[in-house]
């Protein structure tokens, strides 16, 4: 299977075909326990927490598609990265992005804080500040690119190899472009992290994390976590996980196509005081985007003038979703002051610029010109241009 595409691969692996019964489709094993032949040899699977043969499944299509050797299912995209950071004792310290997601946040400052871990939040598309960051005793480094939710993009393979040189780990939050638009395992990270809720899945209807490795000692100490916490990925939802990757290419192609048609409608519009999206040429991270992703992706943040035009935009609008999450078949506009970064404190937002006139849109499979119209009514209802403000 290895010489086909990712496109063919989504739909066309070990588990295309069901062995025992040719179903296509994966059977979704729901015991919660398993019959030993042997009093003192077990078979594979002996109770559903250690190994379940639905997650089998899907951890080892997500280990394929990310090119790593083995994956781990959770039961959400905060479990996969509070499981994996538990890989740090206390007296550890951990360089991480600066304006992570909010979950990721409020993990790192107020649960790994209470056990000792240290930590420190870098602007990491500034390397000489990455480099000024590491300390006799930082274990680790989590990078987080585009970064949620202004799209800022860190040099994947430069970071990795700074954290190489100090002996550390590196994590990286792939959810935002997923296995088809940017291979970490090719810029020297170590640990791949997805929210699988967003485009993995796609469709808003599960909840689910992953986590990647592709070194053994890893892989032990991830499964060791995970069957040790036990914040696994239910049977059905792995199913469904599972549904959502066969049309994940499709998916993200037509995405992509309409995200960069919104970025560059929103960037010539008087209203909008700024468009945060690598895909642009205008955008100053586009160089290095290109460099180590296939496109933009399909998520891009954007500023109005105030909290009072982003009310009375949001009033306006039809078509997109106002919710939390992003990476579905629906396109989902959020708040990320007080959304995805609700928990981030004032000013921890004021600081990193997430500011009350940002909004995040994570652009789904509508007609993009009929999303633009959309979007052109609900503008026509907001304040003044904001170079009149």
């Amino acid at each position: 299977m290895s010489n086909y595409s990712v496109q063919t691969k989504l739909l066309h692996n070990d588990y295309s075909v069901d062995k025992t019964s040719n179903g296509v489709s994966v059977p979704i094993q729901h015991a919660s326990t398993f019959h030993q032949e042997d009093i003192s040899e077990f078979g594979q699977y002996d109770y559903a927490r250690s190994g379940n043969p639905t997650r089998d499944a899907l951890e080892t299509t997500i280990a394929d598609l990310e090119g790593g050797t083995h994956g781990f299912a959770f039961a959400s995209g905060m479990a996969a990265v509070s499981s994996s950071l538990m890989l740090l004792s206390k007296g550890d310290h951990l360089l991480i992005t600066e304006d992570v997601y909010g979950g990721t946040f409020r993990f790192v400052t107020q649960v790994l804080s209470r056990f000792g871990i240290e930590h420190t939040f870098v602007d990491m598309t500034k390397l000489d500040e990455v480099k000024a960051a590491f300390q006799s005793n930082t274990k680790a480094v989590f990078i987080e690119t585009p970064s949620n939710p202004l799209l800022k993009v860190t040099d994947i393979e430069a970071v990795t190899q700074l954290a190489k040189q100090h002996d550390c780990i590196s994590y990286m939050d792939n959810t935002f472009l997923t296995p088809l638009l940017q291979k970490p395992f090719d810029l020297g990270v170590d640990i791949i992290i997805h929210s699988a809720t967003k485009f993995l899945a796609g469709h808003s209807d599960v909840v689910a994390g992953l986590v990647v490795v592709n070194d053994e000692q890893l892989a032990q100490q991830i499964g060791f976590l995970q069957n040790s916490c036990g914040a696994i990925l239910g049977p059905q939802d792995c199913w469904l996980v599972l549904r959502g990757i066969k049309t994940l290419h499709a998916r993200m192609r037509q995405s992509v196509e309409s995200a960069e048609k919104l970025a560059n409608y929103l960037e010539g519009h008087s209203l909008i005081t700024k468009v945060y999206y690598p895909g642009l040429t205008s955008n100053s991270y586009y160089e290095v985007q290109q460099k180590q992703a296939k496109n933009g992706g399909a998520v891009l943040s954007f500023e109005l003038a105030n909290e009072q035009a982003v009310e009375q935009f949001v009033e306006r609008l039809k078509l997109p979703v106002f919710a939390v999450s992003l990476g579905a078949v629906e396109s989902i506009l959020s708040y990320p002051r007080n959304m995805s970064h609700g928990s981030m404190p004032d000013h921890d937002c004021d600081q990193r610029g997430i500011t009350k006139g940002l909004l995040r849109l994570s652009v789904g499979l509508e007609d993009a010109d009929e999303l633009i119209v959309d979007f052109e009514q609900a503008l026509a209802y907001t304040n003044q241009p904001a170079n009149t403000i």
